[in-house]
């Protein structure tokens, strides 16, 4: 795990998720502007290739990706085992290509952390499943996927970027699907599959997972990531907030040795505020129960990173630059030094 290389302040804001954007230009602009880690984007309403399924499929003998994000798979060509390539020229990584070249032609030499995101080989593996493959295929195929990419793009990003430090976490939104009673794997094998995908990243970047569900704490922290990226829990729904406190021991363990959360506290699933205050009763609430759980309120201040809950792909230009607005006003909010005694106090 990381604990070293990432310097910003508590609350530092990144990107979560894909954007609106149809325009790499615009959305390279807005990436530069909105977060105080710059977040390499993803742009699946340009293009279906880029949406996170079908990036992840590129490079796979026996599948095919057609112009609107159609799937096809031949059970006979595939091999678990392949070694599969990760063109950057095609275009699945239009935006990522078009930052990384930006980021040369700019010769930025003051960026400390880049962040970037990929799927995680729950959510890849449950896609395989709903093409026809049977579990025994489908998940070592999807982390067998998910590592090589995500390997090859930490090596281009390196090679560009420098010693920047890379925020590399891995989206599983079906994961809490597949934590459901009955599911076709166990949870000790999800847990393994997120694990062995984020021993692709480098010890010298840091690794992280998003759920942009509800989900069981417990599992998230068993897979070593450094960064826990999850929604605020709502306080007036008890089973969010229990799933948190059931792993409050966990959490202060997790962020005793380094380990973060970044805290989804800008909710996408609905209406979006004008101003940041229901927000950050929320937030507030949820790390008070925390501290009076036991967890450090310094360390919990320190190590807490502030996003959207969700990615902002479905959603229009205008409705992701005021849900980063917001971030960005909670973000201050938290770092405010204020903030460690509000949370003692409770």
């Amino acid at each position: 795990m990381n604990t070293e290389r990432s310097h910003e302040r508590p609350g530092a804001t990144f990107g979560i998720g894909s954007l609106p954007h149809r325009s790499v230009s615009e959305a390279l602009d807005f990436v530069w502007s909105s977060t105080d880690i710059v977040t390499i984007p993803s742009l699946p309403r340009r293009s279906p290739a880029e949406g996170m399924i079908a990036q992840a499929l590129v490079g796979i003998e026996g599948v095919s990706v057609g112009q609107y994000g159609g799937i096809s798979v031949d059970v006979a060509h595939l091999d678990v085992d392949q070694f599969i390539t990760t063109d950057l020229e095609s275009d699945s990584y239009g935006a990522f290509k078009e930052f990384l070249d930006e980021f040369a032609q700019r010769n930025i030499r003051d960026v400390s952390t880049v962040k970037w995101q990929f799927v995680g080989p729950v959510t890849l593996g449950a896609a395989l499943l709903r093409l026809g493959l049977e579990p025994e295929i489908a998940f070592p195929l999807a982390l067998q996927a998910v590592r090589s990419h995500v390997l090859a793009l930490e090596e281009e990003v390196t090679r560009v970027c420098g010693d920047a430090t890379q925020i590399i976490v891995l989206d599983e939104p079906s994961l809490a699907e597949a934590l459901e009673p009955g599911y076709c794997v166990g949870v000790e094998y999800i847990i393994d599959l997120i694990s062995g995908a984020l021993a692709a990243v480098e010890p010298r970047n840091i690794s992280g997972v998003h759920c942009c569900a509800s989900i069981d704490w417990g599992v998230l922290l068993a897979t070593g990531a450094n960064i826990i990226s999850v929604p605020v829990p709502n306080a007036n729904n008890q089973e969010e907030m229990s799933e948190m406190l059931v792993a409050a021991s966990r959490i202060s363990d997790h962020l005793a040795h380094g380990g973060h959360i970044a805290w989804g506290a800008v909710r996408t699933d609905g209406p979006i505020s004008i101003n940041p205050e229901r927000s950050w009763k929320l937030l507030m609430e949820s790390m008070c129960a925390l501290v009076q759980a036991g967890v450090s309120a310094d360390l919990l201040r320190r190590r807490s990173y502030v996003t959207p809950a969700c990615g902002l792909g479905t959603h229009a230009d205008g409705v992701a630059e005021r849900v980063f607005a917001l971030a960005q006003k909670l973000s201050e909010k938290v770092a405010d030094e204020s903030t460690v005694s509000r949370l003692t106090q409770g």
